[in-house]
């Protein structure tokens, strides 16, 4: 009688849907803001490549995601803040219409940092009003684009950190998004191997509605990998300075032949942020300039790179497949943007399996990003969300340093083109039996 009474109370006590929805759309979106704080209006509209967005765009690109997917679509009589915002913040969803250029998005002066904020405080009022009146038979199906908003923001909290990095990098100044901060002692375990028997296995996500996940992870389905040894570990700045100063970046028979153009043509000679100061290298991060810590893994390195090393050591690179098998045996935890170091760092080993799987770097992976057998896209403009990018691009696993800790899990597949560096991947190896 007396758990039922508890159970009772722990039930009346639990938030509703509603309150849940509204606490987590409060959590999110102040995150988005807070991870701005910290930035003049001056660096908030500085787009340093074709590839960096300004921080102002993704506040007001987030904005409209919700403007447009939850406002537009289940709040009767909604006003829009701006209807010229939907040509200047829309991404690339082609069924929405035209939009600005994306290597143009740094020529967006106006509107102004102070008016992102009042869009964004126009369109969370009216999200949360929506919360908390819309019907009951709507709630369900309003949570689902709710969430798969929480998880599209937090794609772009990330992209912040990632974007301001490159800004901060290309000034002459190397300012520092944040403080340094205190870490522990720079050690890391040496490399171990972990042998998988291989077999017909599963992977992907079943998309049960038990658990959040993109359309790009389902659906769950067989897939045969040969006997396989794993990288406990991702490779680290100390081992790849092994193959600079092996003539890496000067022996084309370890690059993919794309690889190589790229390093002609763009003059690598090391990981993008790394420059030599008095002989030895140093690294730059959201802090500012640092010596290169030999035990980190290494970060900023392009799919092309990650080969070559690869090859140079005698190994491969895991395909997707591999690295799931192994990443869903190991706890979501590690190095993410919860941590505030937003670096990788070095990390003991922590069990009987492989560690640092999760955060520190998002790792290349061998293969190439392509819909799983039976993927369909969703109807309608959601489904340009993943399914228009399958192909060109590689599939990265794990999460990384500026990562959010519960936007990750064992099925997530990032993706970028094989000559992107600006990301905080890196790599682990693996080798056949």
């Amino acid at each position: 009688m007396i758990d039922a009474m508890q159970d009772v109370i722990e039930l009346a006590a639990a938030p509703s849907v509603r309150e849940r929805l509204v606490r987590r759309f409060m959590r999110v979106r102040g995150r988005t803001v807070g991870l701005a704080a910290p930035l003049t209006p001056e660096d908030q509209i500085i787009q340093s490549m074709a590839d960096v967005s300004p921080t102002k765009w993704h506040l007001a690109h987030t904005t409209w995601f919700f403007e447009v997917f939850v406002l537009n679509r289940y709040a009767q009589g909604y006003t829009a803040f701006d209807e010229r915002f939907g040509y200047l913040f829309n991404s690339y969803y082609n069924n929405l219409g035209s939009r600005h250029p994306r290597p143009h998005r740094g020529m967006l002066s106006r509107p102004s940092a102070d008016e992102v904020q009042r869009y964004r405080d126009h369109v969370n009022a009216a999200c949360l009003r929506l919360i908390r009146q819309v019907p009951d038979e709507t709630l369900g199906e309003l949570s689902k684009i709710l969430t798969l908003g929480f998880n599209h923001e937090q794609q772009h909290q990330e992209l912040i950190l990632t974007d301001i990095k490159h800004v901060f990098w290309s000034n002459p100044l190397l300012p520092a998004y944040q403080s340094a901060q205190n870490q522990p002692g720079a050690t890391t375990a040496p490399q171990k191997w972990f042998e998988h028997a291989g077999g017909l296995v599963q992977i992907g996500c079943d998309g049960d509605g038990t658990g959040f996940c993109f359309d790009n992870e389902t659906p769950r389905h067989h897939t045969y990998v040969q006997p396989f040894r794993f990288a406990g570990r991702p490779v680290t700045c100390g081992e790849y300075r092994e193959f600079i100063e092996a003539g890496g970046y000067d022996k084309p028979k370890y690059w993919l032949s794309d690889g190589w153009n790229e390093v002609e043509a763009q003059q690598w000679r090391a990981p993008l942020y790394w420059q030599k100061q008095h002989g030895d290298w140093h690294v730059f991060t959201l802090s500012g300039l640092r010596p290169m810590v030999e035990s980190d893994p290494v970060c900023h390195v392009s799919f092309y790179e990650a080969a070559a090393y690869a090859a140079w050591a005698g190994k491969r690179l895991p395909t997707e497949a591999e690295w799931e098998l192994f990443g869903r045996t190991q706890q979501v935890d590690g190095n993410l943007m919860e941590c505030g170091t937003l670096h990788p760092m070095a990390s003991p080993c922590a069990g009987m399996g492989p560690w640092q799987m999760f955060g520190d770097v998002w790792e290349w992976t061998a293969s190439p990003y392509s819909p799983y057998p039976g993927f369909k896209a969703p109807p309608g403009a959601v489904g340009e969300y993943n399914g228009k990018f399958m192909c060109n691009q590689m599939v990265l696993r794990g999460g990384s340093c500026v990562t959010p800790s519960d936007h990750v899990r064992a099925t997530y597949r990032n993706f970028f083109p094989p000559a992107a560096r600006w990301q905080f991947a890196g790599f682990r190896l693996a080798e056949d039996i």
